[in-house]
């Protein structure tokens, strides 16, 4: 019996493989039983007709017919209304996008999940795509569009599930004007498109406008007919789109469904999600909204319409909610299955759950299909997310294992795939990337689980705690301390997002304020050694009468530059002279010297004071560090070589070149890296973090696996590919928001002021940085990558060196390569094969020795067999003894051959200096000997107790270890007592 949809009052009615393909063209889990499948049918939902057998069974006899459109609905069906018939989620997609192409748009696919727009994370809306037309920064090469766009939205993550209509992952369709056709048209289609494509009842919709729209309103009341009792006049919140604090903007036009028009138009609120739902929106983009703040007419207006896919699809197909519709529910079915329980008997909370696992993997499968990858950073980390919350919510609903009877194994990609199958008709590639979007699931949710597992017990004995202590004290509602939150978050990876879903469903609040001081506490703490010098300079910044106000930094023009000394601390103190020996934190009114920050390390340098040309010199500061605070204050921090340093003197501030080469270059070069990453890996790794030092850089990016030696290789081709190009960096500082829409890329989570510094190479990477680098890409010389390696999950780490750092570097392994063809007496290109032979010799050698340890343990170990013992009448032999110099192994040999020489029962205990204070003992019982009881795991475990160690094993044979031999012939003793009592009790 197939798992059909099972609805209030449903009909059961037999139907043949290719007719339920024909009624559920999206299900296609639900003909893999054969033929003749038994199905239940509702007049509720996937079938419309009058609520008795005739009806629905009128409506599969008219479908049966095997040139009948999947879509069901027929040319002589539209004198029908919609409750007369059933239109699937692909119909409805497709009706539309047929719409909109006869009346002369273009059908253009779906953009990515990945947006081109650097100001966005994900693919929000169906306008992204055309964002560059609509602001004028691209020119339009169609008049009229159309498209069914995938969207992603994590911003109302936490009413997945708890409201009817809230999803993150939504396909919005859209018809779109640039400059070409304008209100009338959009209106007037759009209620052609309901009326009489969909057949939505005129009665059952209503209208919202901008309130100061009057002619959207005349054209909805005297062209299109609706009566003025359906329309509403709404304010700037609800119905004024803009694109920014400027640039194009408009009034906007929404439709609604109403569900219950038997309340009347009295005291209707368009926002009651109970009674309306809003599943139109048209946006007339007809103004430029300045600077100042005014509106000016656009001489390109344009038409940005949004229709969501699930919502009409809930509308026609009749059911309480978006999930419950033909696109989500099937997967929901799957979850229910392996749950082992009923969606429709099940009571609100477990649907809610259901319903946030469908909702999520229709997400996940989409996100991955376009190459988001979990990781803990940017788009990674809203994967990661999602499928978090899908695993935590199949274990409360009870899932384990992945319902093929491996109950270690994955229980999402057995719903994932599903999502997949659904996702066919929307995007072919998901079928297949397949593999991988399943292989990633898997690996994500094993990954989880033992975070869960770990988190869990603590995370309910603190929720138990906080509630039994609200009710101690009387408290309102019981609340998770910051504390615990970071503990659960620090220590055992617990997301916090999690952790505040599970007390919620408990009842408890969350101190997110207090979490986040821990999480500073923790960053202040890791930084310690700077933070005395930024806390001790805030202080002095806080004090106006000081005077010292913010670095002005010359650093990108020149290395040299007369300061003022404005302040100086001496021990985190404010000082007016420092003299010869002492270190020092000074401030400058101006400097070239760059201090840390963006990943970059401070320049190295001196100071010289005073500045004269014939007395320079008398005092002289090296400079060893920059820090920067957050009044921009740049301290110097350095040691005074020889002379004195006073406030108001004037200094000769000068960088160390060949150092701040180094920097540039490898700064430079982290640019490179990262543009050959996107290359070689895919352009959604991103940066997680890097340094730029003197001799080397560091960077770290988000990626699932380690790279292979061939893409290693091939990123060192592009860069110093691109570093014989000797390209010429450009810089420019602009507006933030310029420059991410002129592409640069950003460090995500990093805070940028409204101004910043754009560092481009031409046609291979631009990003925002105020690091120093290289004029000419080739100042780098060459590149080289020395290690890379995982450092948390989902993240990668590249260390690399450039220029001067690659010269050592090849130098130093050219060296080292000489010496080895030295020793080795081979040519360079000989290495390897002698090494290999090398290593043969040895492990042949090792083999030898070996041998010849077994034989010496076997000679000891016949040698000590006359001094067996008989316990009881069994007459059970017993050795317990110690033999000098034996290692692990050959002891353990010396066991096996005296167990396997004496007869059964028997009972073999032998210790041994294993090296410089280290014990070595091993138990050999024969079968006999466990029969009563006696295990040798057990017992040479306690033993080496004594010998300050432990150990264990089966209960016919063990080995343990201790540090402590002084006490072995004490243990050895304690053996052989209790082994005799233990034999003698059991013998007799």
């Amino acid at each position: 019996m197939t798992h059909a949809l099972l609805f209030n009052n449903p009909v059961s009615v037999t139907v043949s493989t290719d007719l339920v393909n024909l009624l559920f063209p999206r299900c296609k889990h639900f003909v893999s039983y054969g033929l003749n499948s038994f199905i239940q049918v509702s007049p509720r939902t996937f079938l419309y007709g009058k609520n008795d057998v005739r009806t629905s069974q009128e409506v599969l006899s008219a479908t049966t017919n095997k040139s009948a459109s999947t879509d069901v609905v027929k040319e002589k069906d539209l004198d029908k209304t919609s409750e007369e018939l059933y239109m699937s989620g692909n119909a409805i997609r497709q009706r539309f996008l047929e719409f909109y192409a006869s009346r002369g748009h273009k059908v253009l696919p779906s953009a990515s999940l990945v947006p081109d727009d650097p100001t966005v994370l994900l693919t929000i809306a169906g306008m992204l795509q055309f964002k560059p037309i609509f602001l004028g920064r691209a020119s339009r090469q169609v008049a009229r569009a159309t498209t069914a766009q995938r969207c992603i939205r994590t911003n109302d993550v936490e009413n997945v599930g708890r409201t009817s209509r809230h999803h993150t992952f939504f396909e919005m369709l859209g018809n779109f004007s640039f400059g070409d056709y304008f209100k009338r048209e959009a209106i007037h289609w759009a209620w052609e498109l309901s009326v009489k494509e969909f057949m939505l009842p005129a009665e059952r919709l209503w209208i919202s406008v901008f309130k100061e729209d009057d002619e959207a309103f005349n054209i909805w009341h005297d062209e299109v007919g609706v009566p003025k009792e359906r329309i509403k006049r709404m304010g700037e919140d609800d119905n004024f789109w803009t694109s920014g604090p400027t640039g194009p903007c408009g009034p906007c036009s929404e439709i609604y469904y109403d569900f219950y028009p038997e309340r009347g138009y009295a005291n209707a609120d368009l926002g009651d999600d109970s009674r309306f739902i809003e599943f139109y929106n048209l946006v007339f983009m007809e103004f430029n909204k300045t600077e100042a703040g005014t509106l000016e007419p656009l001489l390109q207006k344009n038409i940005d319409t949004g229709l969501g896919l699930e919502r009409m699809a809930r509308i026609l197909q009749k059911v309480p909610n978006n999930y419950e519709t033909d696109l989500i529910y099937p997967i929901i079915e799957r979850a229910s299955e392996l749950a082992n329980i009923s969606y429709m008997e099940s009571d609100d909370r477990t649907k809610s759950h259901l319903k946030v696992i469908g909702d999520h993997m229709r997400a996940v499968v989409f996100l991955i299909s376009d190459g988001v990858l979990p990781s803990n950073i940017g788009r990674g980390y809203v994967v990661r997310r999602l499928i978090r919350r899908a695993v935590r919510t199949g274990r409360l609903l009870g899932i384990r294992g992945d319902g093929k009877g491996n109950m270690e194994g994955a229980f999402l990609p057995v719903i994932a795939e599903i999502a997949i199958q659904l996702a066919t008709d929307i995007d072919p590639y998901v079928s297949e990337r397949s593999t991988c979007i399943l292989e990633e699931i898997v690996r994500e949710e094993q990954r989880f689980v033992q975070t869960l597992e770990r988190g869990e017990k603590l995370l309910d004995q603190l929720l138990r705690i906080a509630l039994s202590s609200a009710n101690e004290n009387g408290n309102r509602r019981a609340c998770l301390s910051g504390k615990d939150l970071f503990l659960l978050y620090d220590t055992y990876g617990f997301p916090v997002e999690i952790t505040a879903e599970a007390a919620e469903e408990c009842g408890v609040s969350i101190d997110m304020e207090g979490f986040e001081l821990e999480m500073e506490n923790q960053r202040r703490q890791s930084q310690a050694a700077h933070n005395v010098v930024k806390l001790s300079v805030g202080n002095i910044v806080a004090d106006d009468s000081k005077g010292i106000q913010h670095t002005e930094f010359l650093g990108y023009e020149t290395l040299h530059a007369l300061a003022t000394v404005e302040g100086l601390m001496l021990n985190g103190n404010p000082v007016v002279e420092v003299s010869e020996g002492n270190e020092v934190d000074i401030l400058l009114d101006r400097t070239p010297f760059y201090a840390e920050s963006g990943g970059q390390v401070a320049d190295h340098g001196f100071l010289y004071v005073p500045v004269s040309e014939d007395d320079r010199g008398k005092g002289t500061v090296e400079i060893k560090d920059v820090q920067k605070s957050p009044g921009n204050v740049f301290i110097h921090k350095g040691v005074i070589k020889d002379g004195t340093v006073k406030v108001g003197s004037k200094v000769d501030a000068t960088v160390d070149s060949s150092l701040r080469q180094r920097a540039k270059v490898h700064h430079t070069a982290t640019h490179l890296l990262q543009a050959a990453l996107k290359n070689v890996i895919g352009p959604d790794t991103s940066q997680a973090g890097s340094l730029v030092d003197f001799d080397r850089l560091r960077f770290d990016f988000n990626f699932h696996r380690p790279l292979s030696d061939h893409e290693i290789m091939e990123v060192e081709v592009l860069v110093n590919r691109w570093i014989g190009d000797a390209a010429h960096l450009q810089t420019k500082v602009m507006a933030l928001q310029d420059a991410k829409n002129a592409g640069a890329i950003a460090m995500f989570g990093e805070k940028y002021e409204d101004q910043v510094r754009v560092v481009a190479v031409p046609g291979i990477s631009m990003e925002l940085c105020g690091g120093t680098h290289v004029s000419n890409t080739s100042e780098i010389r060459g590149f080289k990558v020395i290690a890379e390696q995982g450092i948390a999950s989902g993240i990668r780490r590249i260390e690399a060196v450039a220029g001067e750092a690659f010269i050592d570097y090849v130098n130093v392994r050219d060296n080292l390569m000489r010496n080895l063809c030295t020793i080795l007496k081979v040519k360079a290109e000989d290495v390897p094969k002698r090494v290999q032979s090398l290593m043969e010799e040895l492990r042949a050698a090792r083999g030898e020795v070996s041998t010849l340890h077994a034989q010496i343990a076997t000679y000891k170990a016949s040698a000590i067999a006359s001094r067996v013992s008989s316990i009881g009448s069994s007459k059970i032999r017993l050795l317990v003894e110690y033999v000098d110099d034996l290692d692990n192994d050959s002891l353990k040999t010396a066991a096996e051959y005296l167990i396997n020489t004496l007869r059964d029962p028997a009972a073999i205990v032998l210790g041994s200096f294993a090296g410089e204070g280290k014990v070595s003992l091993v138990a050999a019982f024969s079968p006999q000997v466990v029969s009563r009881g006696i295990e040798a795991g057990k017992f040479i475990g306690n033993i080496a107790k004594m010998c300050g160690g432990g150990g264990g094993g089966s209960p016919s044979f063990a080995q343990a270890g201790g540090r402590k031999p002084e006490n072995l012939k004490e243990a050895l003793e304690k053996a052989r007592t209790e082994l005799i009592e233990a034999l003698s009790t059991n013998a007799s």
